[in-house]
């Protein structure tokens, strides 16, 4: 699942014009880079979640997914309610299957072991901590020397730990019920940090610290989307490949043919992007 709700308020007046999942990260929609996480984690179907104003851009840009060998379907919330109501509104999505949640503003770099994790998973929930300066912006959650999960805050005045709890999860078939039994946090939302304490609680809560070969980047403010520009920009130009292509994507992991490929090549129009799809079938 993709969060792609919310007001975008930190992004005004930008997010007045269009969505905050749709602003450019260089080269690509902001949306293209957590699609590319979990299709890159072997995902194929995924649902999208947003603001009634901005689904019909989301319909007619992303469409079926078919393009990219894989099943999208939308879903609308109708108010900003928190992370967790995205799992109460995708409950038919979920079903009795496990879930894989990433926020649709949160990009990341490097090895997730994502695919692993959800190889191996079997209950409970999984979340990420991510070393930052400035832990008092975000979920933050303590790990003991063993490895086990001591508390979890949201964003707490004085933390006890500098290890952010970027926006990716994964939640078993119960996270339905249990987002649903949470009470609305001051600001009016079900809080997803609520919603990893009830996992907590039952001793189900698992944390992976991710390591520096991983760069994980916010976008929903006007400097970190820069940065993320930045960032992106500095990769591509220096590797000499594209971050979140979701084409090369789908054709290196065949969920696409060749044929599939040359068809959605052809729609593009002439572009330094559809030259570097274009050389993926070289390759």
């Amino acid at each position: 699942m993709v969060l792609a709700g919310g007001s975008g308020s930190r992004l005004f007046p930008l997010s007045s014009v269009v969505s905050k999942q749709l602003q450019p990260v260089y080269d690509k929609p902001m949306i293209y880079y957590p699609i590319a996480t979990l299709m890159s984690a072997g995902i194929q179907d995924i649902q999208l979640i947003t603001t009634p104003h901005d689904l019909p851009m989301f319909e007619r840009f992303l469409g079926s997914g078919s393009q990219w060998g894989i099943n999208l379907s939308y879903e609308v919330q109708h108010a900003p309610k928190g992370i967790a109501e995205a799992l109460i509104i995708g409950e038919k999505f979920i079903g009795d299957s496990p879930v894989a949640l990433i926020l649709g503003d949160n990009i990341f770099h490097g090895e997730l072991k994502l695919t692993e994790e959800l190889a191996e998973f079997k209950s409970g929930a999984v979340i990420w901590g991510y070393p930052v300066d400035d832990p008092e912006r975000y979920g933050v959650v303590e790990i003991g020397d063993n490895g086990a999960v001591l508390n979890i805050e949201e964003k707490p005045k004085y933390p006890r730990t500098n290890l952010a709890v970027p926006g990716l999860y994964i939640y078993d078939q119960t996270a339905f019920e249990r987002a649903a039994a949470l009470t609305p946090s001051a600001r009016g939302e079900l809080e997803i940090t609520d919603l990893n304490r009830s996992y907590l609680s039952d001793k189900q809560l698992k944390v992976i610290k991710l390591d520096r070969g991983v760069t994980w980047l916010d976008s929903g403010t006007h400097e970190s989307l820069l940065d993320s520009s930045k960032f992106i920009s500095t990769i591509e130009k220096r590797q000499g490949l594209k971050i979140a292509c979701l084409e090369e994507i789908a054709y290196q992991l065949r969920y696409i043919d060749e044929e599939g490929l040359r068809s959605t090549i052809a729609q593009m129009p002439d572009s330094p992007y559809r030259t570097y799809c274009e050389s993926a079938l070289s390759e």
